[in-house]
């Protein structure tokens, strides 16, 4: 394994997942884990240099450790943005160069800058020259039906001659044309060996391998070879799933929260919320629901689940925007509530 706090801070980290990891899912997500790498979603270099800065990056001092993802293939623009990121207070700036969305492809980034390794070298160059923190790039195996671990193997010796240390290998190809991104998360093989070989083949790279972990012992078996794992959608649908990661990959020993201490724990953020930015009328404000649904996953796979979930999706009282819905869901989780 390589040396170094970094590699210790991205030991496990939550991924950058589109409509899914805003501030409020994060927020929600450090209740259960103080130590695991959070990332936003992937925000557009136009979003942030022609757009509103503050909505896109203000989070809460409480999410640290937190990357910045950027989406973008102009130096000077991405050298912009992650400027914007460091200032905002973010811990890290990493290149999405794997999201196969049209919408992505028609701005010519994201996996399509796998076929151009040259220019995600001289993006990542543009960014390390004016920020001081970790710069890092998230990437497929291969695009289309590139499949040879050559292509990915070139891309990131590359790349890191531009000084990039630290590679997130979602282990699977980008099909660009005829696949949703949904079906690009699930259809195209996982190839864990490429992730693997490319620790061998770069040992002094910080690898961390995305794709597929749903299980603490999916994990174990990818850190014997890599030196971090990236999950994603299993965060989001069992987020207790983390309770234990603290203790297990980063030897804090405090107890972590019950399920029903980390929804008290969020019920005084939820309320500055909405004072801060107004209830809903009209499609002003804040939506209740915008937080809430982040904590539908929180008692997966317990009796009366399925309760929870349905009172924290009862649009009568999620119009009403009152928190205290979320101790009437708990209600229906007894004995957890007592």
């Amino acid at each position: 394994m390589a040396d170094g706090t970094s590699v210790n801070g991205r030991r496990i980290s939550v991924a950058p997942m589109m409509d899914w990891t805003d501030r409020h899912c994060r927020m929600f997500h450090r209740q259960i884990t103080r130590h695991t790498w959070l990332y936003t979603e992937m925000v557009t270099t136009g979003a942030l240099l022609h757009g509103d800065v503050p909505r896109h990056l203000d989070f809460n001092d409480e999410e640290h450790p937190v990357a910045l993802q950027l989406g973008g293939s102009e130096p000077a623009d991405l050298a912009k943005s992650a400027k914007l990121g460091e200032q905002w207070g973010y811990d890290e700036v990493n290149l999405n160069c794997g999201c196969p969305s049209e919408r992505v492809q028609k701005g010519a980034f994201g996996a399509c800058l796998m076929s151009e390794a040259s220019l995600v070298a001289d993006c990542v160059k543009a960014m390390r020259d004016v920020v001081s923190i970790d710069v890092t790039v998230k990437h497929r195996i291969g695009i289309d039906d590139i499949t040879s671990y050559d292509f990915v193997r070139d891309f990131v010796g590359t790349v890191s001659e531009a000084g990039c240390n630290t590679f997130i290998v979602h282990a699977r190809n980008a099909i660009l044309k005829g696949l949703s991104p949904k079906e690009n998360r699930e259809i195209p093989p996982l190839r864990y060996e490429y992730a693997y070989q490319l620790k061998k083949d770069f040992p002094e790279l910080e690898i961390i391998i995305n794709g597929g972990a749903k299980t603490v012992a999916e994990i174990d078996m990818h850190l014997a070879h890599v030196d971090g794992v990236m999950i994603g959608r299993e965060a989001y649908h069992n987020p207790y799933l983390m309770s234990s990661f603290d203790a297990r990959y980063y030897g804090d020993d405090a107890m972590p929260k019950t399920r029903a201490e980390v929804l008290q724990a969020m019920m005084p953020y939820i309320r500055e919320q909405l004072e801060k930015h107004g209830k809903s009328e009209k499609g002003g404000g804040l939506k209740l629901n915008s937080i809430t649904r982040h904590m539908l996953g929180l008692m997966a796979g317990l009796p009366n689940a399925r309760g929870f979930r349905q009172s924290l999706s009862d649009s009568k009282k999620l119009a009403l925007g009152d928190p205290d819905l979320l101790l009437q869901a708990l209600a229906r989780m007894q004995p957890l509530a007592a």
